[in-house]
């Protein structure tokens, strides 16, 4: 099966793309294109995985980065391809052939660009994440290379959609204790204790607070499982393990 890329009409300027888990060697419950090193997958199903992306992308397996993250806001910036994977949930780069890779399997991957400036970045961006800063924090690392906000778009690729993700009234309280007019991402829940929470309408609007242009793609990883992998939906199944899908950019 080929790999089947999503693109972004506003990173058309630059190779990019959200893959999905269609066109991958792993087997089982990692079936498809899992890129995620950190699952308990075969490891060269992983490595073969990856060599497949950064091929679509134009380059090596060794220029394909990826962080080790952990859902923080702390960004790194890259000028070299690292010996070891950065602990961090961002990272930008001016430098031409270096491929930022973010693993997802619900969270919001977020791919930004000033092509005109030659300035790229990368986010992941769970709640914590998204709430904590690191949409900021990519911004803030690009205009540091040059970029312009009003040069930079984003692009939030395939995440859970409200529709399916159930959270907690300790979760409402803790993404409202940073901005009570955050109450506008919650809707009520399927019980009276449980509400449902908009991420990537929180990440767009956030990215666009920010002085950037944004948008999403509209995909959901809950809801298609043919396409994506998704953290929540193995909970839901009492899976021992999950992939995780891939979104990269390069200059």
């Amino acid at each position: 099966m080929t790999l089947e890329i999503l693109a972004s009409d506003g990173l058309s300027d630059l190779r990019h793309g959200f893959f999905t888990r269609r066109g991958g060697a792993s087997s089982g419950i990692f079936a498809g294109l899992n890129c995620g090193p950190g699952s308990s997958d075969q490891a060269e199903a992983v490595r073969i995985n990856r060599t497949r992306v950064a091929a679509a992308m134009g380059g090596t397996p060794d220029s394909l980065i990826s962080l080790h993250q952990i859902h923080s806001a702390d960004v790194v910036t890259l000028d070299t391809i690292p010996t070891e994977r950065p602990k961090a949930d961002g990272m930008v780069t001016c430098q031409p052939g270096l491929i930022l890779g973010i693993l997802t399997a619900d969270c919001a991957p977020v791919l930004f660009a000033d092509a005109q400036a030659g300035v790229i970045g990368a986010a992941h961006a769970g709640w914590k994440g998204a709430v904590g800063g690191v949409l900021q924090a990519t911004i803030e690392a690009m205009l540091a290379l040059g970029a312009t906000r009003e040069g930079i778009h984003a692009t939030v690729g395939p995440t859970i959609s409200q529709r399916n993700y159930e959270v907690g009234l300790d979760f409402m309280d803790a993404v409202l204790g940073h901005d009570t007019g955050n109450d506008r991402f919650f809707a009520a829940g399927r019980a009276s204790d449980k509400v449902q929470f908009d991420l990537p309408a929180y990440a767009v609007a956030q990215l666009r607070m920010a002085g950037v242009q944004a948008e999403w793609t509209g995909h959901c990883t809950y809801a298609e499982p043919d396409r994506f992998f998704s953290y929540r939906r193995t909970t839901h199944l009492g899976e021992a393990d999950y992939g995780r899908q891939i979104g990269c950019i390069k200059l």
